[in-house]
C-alpha cells in the first residue's frame, strides 16, 4: 500500500503573496490571520459551567455582547431606563449620548495585545510593573500589520479604552471588569480561592466600575458583599501575591471543588 505523502502547513505569507495582488488587502489578511491566535490566550477566570478557563477572544466576544444588552446603563447615574425609539443610544451623568458602536469597538480590540502580552492577572502586583511597556509595545506590533489608517485608528481606540477618559471608555471598562466578577462569583469564587485574593482588594480593584455604569457599580458592590458573606471571599487582609502569573491550564482549577451553581455551594 503506498504511503500518503506528508501535509505542511503553508507559511502565511507565502500564500498571501500567492493569493493577492492588492497589498491592501494582503495586510489586512494578514491581520485577520494573526488575531486568531488571541483564542489560544488562557485567562484566569473559568466559565460559568467551572469546566474550563476562558480564553481572551472568548471574553471580548462576550464583553461585546454585554455591552450591546446593557447600554442603557452607562454612566455615572445610569438608572436603566430606555429611550424608546433609541436602542443605540445611552446617555452619561452629563447627559451626551454614547456612541455605542465606538464601546464595541473598544471591546473587541483591547486585548488583542494579550497575543504578545499575555493576560496579566489583576491581582498579579509583579506582574504590573511591566504590563504597560509590554502591552505598548504589542500595540505597535500586532496594530502595525494594519494599512497605515487602519492600524492608527484600531490603536486610537486601544488608547482610549486604556485612558478611561471618555464615557465610552469609562462604560466599556465598566463591563471589563463586572464579567470576571460574575464568573468568579457563580463558580463559588474559584480563582479567588486558588490565588488567595481577599474582599478588600477586590473593592479596590473594581471601585471604579460606577464611573462608568452607576447600576454596574451598585450590582459589584453587592456581589462582592455576597460574596464574602458566603466564604466565596477571604475578609482578612493578606500579603500581596507576587508574581503569580501561571501559563499553561494544569496550573488553574477546573471544575473542583465548585458545587451546584456556586451561588449554593
Amino acid at each position: 500500500m503506498k504511503a500518503e505523502p506528508r501535509l505542511h502547513a503553508p507559511d502565511v505569507d507565502e500564500v498571501l503573496q500567492l493569493l493577492v495582488e492588492d497589498p491592501r488587502l494582503r495586510d489586512q489578511l494578514r491581520f485577520v490571520v494573526e488575531i486568531d491566535r488571541l483564542k489560544s490566550i488562557q485567562r484566569r477566570n473559568l466559565l460559568v459551567d467551572g469546566s474550563r478557563r476562558e480564553n481572551s477572544a472568548e471574553h471580548s466576544w462576550h464583553q461585546a455582547l454585554m455591552a450591546m444588552v446593557l447600554l442603557e446603563h452607562a454612566g455615572a447615574h445610569g438608572s436603566g431606563a430606555a429611550a424608546e425609539g433609541a436602542p443605540n443610544d445611552a446617555s452619561d451623568a452629563q447627559g451626551s449620548s454614547l456612541d455605542a458602536g465606538r464601546v464595541l469597538r473598544m471591546l473587541l480590540v483591547h486585548d488583542l495585545v494579550e497575543i504578545d502580552a499575555g493576560d496579566t492577572f489583576l491581582y498579579d502586583t509583579v506582574g504590573y510593573q511591566d504590563k504597560e511597556a509590554r502591552e505598548t509595545a504589542a500595540a505597535e506590533r500586532i496594530f502595525g500589520l494594519l494599512p497605515a489608517d487602519q492600524g492608527a485608528e484600531l490603536r486610537a481606540l486601544w488608547d482610549e479604552f486604556e485612558a478611561k477618559e471618555s464615557p465610552e471608555a469609562r462604560f466599556a471598562g465598566a463591563v471589563d471588569r463586572i464579567q470576571p466578577l460574575l464568573h468568579n462569583l457563580l463558580t463559588a469564587g474559584s480563582q479567588w480561592r486558588h490565588y488567595g485574593v481577599t474582599a478588600d482588594r477586590v473593592r479596590l480593584a473594581n471601585r471604579d466600575v460606577a464611573r462608568g455604569s452607576g447600576s454596574l457599580g451598585a450590582v459589584t458592590t453587592a456581589l462582592i458583599d455576597v460574596a464574602e458573606q458566603r466564604g466565596f471571599l477571604e475578609s482578612a487582609p493578606q500579603s500581596d501575591i507576587q508574581g503569580d502569573r501561571p501559563g499553561p491550564m494544569d496550573d488553574a482549577p477546573g471544575a473542583e471543588g465548585v458545587s451546584g451553581d456556586g451561588i449554593g455551594a
